[in-house]
């Protein structure tokens, strides 16, 4: 997983040009409160700083926000209206749309990029939370999140050159894992999900969060994933509909614990990873950390309605 393939793409391609951009249900969406996070560059510290426990809420209860991208990510742009553009994710898939993940990103936070400058043998995933990028003499330009993934062009004794929207930047070798792009990252067994999930503890809830920054359920699910070589549906209601089915006595770390309305027989609407001991890691809601709770005598005892393995055993894959 995590291939950077873009089969789909001839020439040019569009890619995120912010540390994150969010993906909007229209292009009404955004309050004032959110241009922080609409802007070119974005200063995601400066919004969620802004965003208080009722305008976070609103961000699900009004439906505002679909999902989140990371600097470098390709998008497929399929209109632009004025200032917007609809753009759909291909590395998030999406029952809503067969080609990717659906929704409305400012323009702005897009550019064009050239197929011969992008498509490079190896890649670079930023493996610390976040990880400046910086400019040839060092400045730090964009302050990036965990599992931002960029073409390497070539790498020194204590940096890696990658290819960027904004032209040729360096990442610091040791926040950086790299990786043959056709290949992916290697594929980690469940108990690495589970320890690269408690790096990010405490770590505030965020409605549609894809990044270090803030994450939702199973946004927090799908970037575990991510990082340890799989590539797993966007969405809750998505994931549970693929994956191997796992036995409730043969439950293992790394596997996705799935929540449903009326207690277990409604819609699926909470994610999180069984992590050993009858305990759960998750980005539980909106006020709230990432966490590791026990799920005896809580509501999710009782919602529990499925679960699901994605990982394998595997002794990873050499680069």
């Amino acid at each position: 997983m995590t291939e950077q393939t873009f089969d789909q793409y001839s020439g040019e391609r569009w890619v995120t040009a912010v540390q994150v951009a969010t993906v909007w249900t229209s292009a009404v969406s955004p309050r004032e409160v959110d241009r922080p996070g609409i802007t070119n560059p974005t200063d995601i510290d400066q919004w969620l700083a802004c965003l208080t426990y009722e305008t976070r809420l609103a961000l699900s209860e009004e439906n505002r926000v679909q999902s989140q991208l990371l600097y470098g990510e390709p998008v497929v742009v399929t209109e632009t209206d004025v200032e917007w553009a609809h753009v759909v994710i291909p590395t998030q898939s999406s029952i809503k749309d067969e080609r990717g993940y659906p929704g409305w990103v400012p323009l702005a936070q897009l550019k064009r990029v050239g197929s011969s400058y992008w498509e490079r043998t190896f890649s670079a995933a930023v493996t610390d939370k976040t990880l400046w990028l910086e400019n040839e003499s060092g400045e730090k330009m964009m302050k990036l999140s965990y599992m931002t993934i960029l073409p390497v062009i070539n790498e020194t004794e204590d940096r890696v050159r990658v290819a960027a929207p904004h032209g040729d930047r360096f990442l610091p070798k040791e926040g950086v894992e790299l990786f043959r792009s056709k290949h992916g990252l290697e594929k980690q067994p469940g108990t690495q999900l589970i320890t690269d999930g408690e790096r990010h503890l405490g770590l505030s809830y965020f409605w549609g969060g894809m990044s270090a920054f803030g994450y939702d359920c199973s946004g927090f699910t799908y970037a575990m994933h991510k990082a340890n070589g799989y590539l797993i549906p966007r969405d809750a209601s998505d994931q549970v509909q693929a994956g191997e089915v796992v036995p409730a006595g043969e439950l293992q770390p790394g596997d996705l614990l799935f929540f449903a309305y009326e207690e277990g027989k409604g819609k699926v609407h909470h994610v999180g990873f069984y992590c050993g001991d009858g305990k759960m890691l998750h980005s539980p809601q909106a006020g709230k950390g990432i966490e590791v709770i026990p799920l005896a005598g809580t509501k999710y005892e009782k919602e529990l309605c499925a679960t699901r393995r994605y990982w394998q055993e595997t002794e990873g894959r050499s680069s």
